[in-house]
């Protein structure tokens, strides 16, 4: 009896061993790109303005004991509850932490930068940050470590098949950049709104079709969301509760509009790529607009943060007043939303509808 049972442990031991190693085999990296919405902790690592590595920033990040990060949020960031969702062991190692090197690297690599964009010259209010270009530089530096570490084809066939790239940019082209009235008078004047977002789209074609070049075959990119709706533009334009700026949420859904038009042509002439349309302004504009029916007890006041009606004006630090119940509030600080909203917007890309997520969720792009 005893021989039996030890032949059974020993079979499902077996079994898990072979599971466990083809779910390893399914998983590739996860490559991210974009702003301090997905910042797991670059800009620690630079002189900039742009910085969340102070409490009470990922007070509810247990990975890290509730200690900041560098993460714009209370917890996990969207693509941090990606990772795990989809089975990925470990979080996307950032790209200028020291102990991005090694075999850390082949879970994924984080180059998202707060206050970066799209255009080079966005975020400069913040002296530095990483823009596009120069986060697809840092990847090529990453692509040629893999190279070394899988041996060529290995390494070609590891991040053409397995592995995914998501692209969450174009905010801060907005509102660090043609919104702002100290750095952007003179190109508002000389540039409209549609050879603004002209520009930006020739721009990160330019960017997808380079990162296409170096093998990347799964993307994910996020549109821009209701930038309108963020408390700091609440809080700098006086608004109620329930009112959005117009100017900032027309110039995203301007942008948005032809974003999904780039993304079709993306899909039509780069063979073997698949573009997945992340509609993230939507998503945000419904758990704003009905956040009571997702458990919040407010969409328009940040929970860390100060100054005016809505917390808006001052970010997130040791000195902010905070809310009492993190978990209530759709927005952490004056930009970013709280985990609480993050969990939800991340669940949709995962496991939704075309609505929200097209051609497919992430979970099928992972398959494919």
């Amino acid at each position: 009896m005893a021989m039996n049972s030890y032949i059974v442990a020993l079979l499902i031991f077996f079994v898990n061993l072979s599971l466990s190693e083809g779910a390893d085999e399914g998983l590739g990296a996860s490559f991210i790109f974009g702003d301090s919405l997905v910042d797991a902790g670059n800009n620690n690592y630079l002189p900039t303005l742009s910085k969340a590595n102070m409490p009470p920033n990922g007070i509810d990040f247990a990975a890290n004991g509730g200690n900041p990060t560098g993460r714009y949020t209370n917890g996990r960031t969207i693509g941090d509850i990606v990772g795990e969702e989809m089975g990925v062991p470990n979080y996307a190692v950032p790209f200028l932490a020291p102990n991005s090197t090694g075999k850390a690297i082949l879970y994924g690599v984080n180059y998202a930068s707060g206050g970066g964009g799209i255009l080079n010259q966005t975020g400069r209010i913040f002296v530095n940050r990483l823009s596009m270009d120069i986060q697809i530089d840092y990847y090529n530096i990453t692509r040629k470590q893999f190279d070394k570490l899988l041996g060529p084809s290995k390494a070609k066939d590891y991040i053409m098949k397995k592995s995914i790239f998501s692209i969450t940019v174009g905010a801060n082209d907005f509102l660090n950049n043609y919104l702002l009235p100290v750095l952007s008078i003179g190109t508002r004047i000389s540039q409209s709104p549609d050879a603004f977002v002209d520009l930006l789209i020739s721009t990160l074609r330019g960017q997808l079709t380079r990162l296409y070049k170096l093998d990347a075959r799964k993307f994910v990119i996020g549109n821009v969301g209701p930038i309108g709706c963020i408390p700091y533009q609440k809080t700098i334009n006086q608004l109620t509760e329930n009112q959005c700026v117009e100017l900032a949420n027309k110039l995203a859904l301007q942008y948005n509009g032809r974003l999904k038009d780039l993304l079709a042509e993306l899909n039509d002439n780069l063979p073997g790529a698949t573009f997945v349309h992340a509609n993230v302004y939507d998503l945000v504009l419904e758990v704003i607009t009905n956040y009571a029916k997702y458990g919040f007890v407010s969409a328009s006041k940040a929970c860390c943060g100060n100054g005016g009606q809505f917390q808006g004006i001052i970010p997130c630090g040791p000195t902010s007043s905070m809310c009492s119940d993190r978990s209530k509030y759709v927005f952490w600080d004056p930009y970013h939303p709280s985990e609480a909203a993050n969990l939800i917007i991340a669940k949709q890309l995962l496991d939704g509808a075309t609505k929200y997520i097209s051609p497919m969720n992430l979970r099928q792009l992972r398959d494919l």
